[in-house]
């Protein structure tokens, strides 16, 4: 039998922008866009998988097979400690953490600066 992962405590579930540059760079991160399809389209961080907030809960209940056919992503695991998070300013990201946790995603994090501090540092 597995030991439970702790779930992380708030300061330590939310991902800098340096530590994203970092994870993004080594190609270790599954990262989570919740905004709407609408404010993906306009514009989102590389290498994101846009799942809306709305979807959330149920996407991650999908069969691993089944996620990957729908968001052409590999399905991230319970235990894994490379996923995060990320919206506009941070409030739909917190909110996936609370639904992710329940589902025992317990080392999720978010990108609490969201797209809006991605674009400020990446001049776009």
């Amino acid at each position: 039998m597995r030991a439970l992962q702790p779930r992380l405590s708030r300061s330590d579930s939310v991902v800098t922008y340096q530590q994203l540059k970092t994870m993004l760079s080594s190609h270790n991160v599954q990262l989570f866009d919740v905004r709407s399809p609408d404010e993906f389209r306009d514009g989102h961080i590389p290498h994101s998988t846009s799942i809306p907030l709305d979807h959330l809960g149920e996407s991650l209940k999908l069969s691993p097979k089944d996620f990957k056919l729908i968001f052409q992503v590999e399905a991230p695991g319970k235990d894994d400690n490379n996923i995060v998070f990320y919206c506009r300013s941070g409030n739909r990201s917190a909110k996936a953490l609370d639904v992710v946790h329940q589902l025992g995603f317990n080392r999720a994090r978010h990108f609490k600066g969201g797209y809006s501090e991605w674009v400020t540092h990446e001049g776009k």
